[in-house]
């Protein structure tokens, strides 16, 4: 039976994602994390945020429970700028093809212990699916590559009832 790399799979699945409309992406920390998703909700929602504006929509994401923040995803956030209020959408539920797909590779964390996550798909910037692969098998891999593409669509079939 053949055997592969774990980095080998990990290419397979990528190029799969790719050729299905995912924009592949370089992010290797934290800091890269937050500026494409800065950068993604800047194209997303067609307009500028200054690094101020940004912030006060990293505070709005960060504080509640798990349940509060799903809602807050949902939800438009109004951003106060120079009297005038702009809504801030973070995904578009009821056209979900328009919200802007991405795959990243060997994304790393460092808090109380160091975490890298294989593949991370992101939807509007924000880091919604990580997997970690560790099948070497053929039969495993397509599986795998099965099992991860049916998820994928499962979460942008799930996008598109939130509304």
């Amino acid at each position: 039976m053949s055997t592969q790399s774990e980095a080998t799979l990990e290419n397979s699945l990528i190029k799969r994602l790719v050729d299905n409309g995912y924009e592949k992406v370089t992010i290797k920390d934290e800091s890269d994390l937050k500026k494409n998703f800065k950068s993604q909700l800047e194209r997303f929602n067609g307009i500028s945020l200054s690094d101020d504006d940004f912030n006060k929509i990293l505070i709005h994401l960060e504080n509640g429970s798990v349940y509060e923040k799903a809602k807050k995803l949902r939800d438009k956030f109004e951003l106060e700028r120079d009297g005038k209020i702009i809504y801030i959408s973070f995904f578009d539920s009821k056209h979900w093809c328009q919200n802007l797909f991405q795959v990243a590779h060997q994304i790393t964390f460092k808090g109380s212990y160091e975490n890298r996550y294989d593949v991370t798909l992101l939807i509007n910037g924000l880091p919604l699916v990580q997997i970690e692969l560790s099948f070497y098998n053929l039969n495993q891999l397509f599986f795998l590559h099965k099992f991860s593409l049916e998820y994928v669509f499962f979460i942008e079939f799930l996008l598109s009832k939130l509304n």
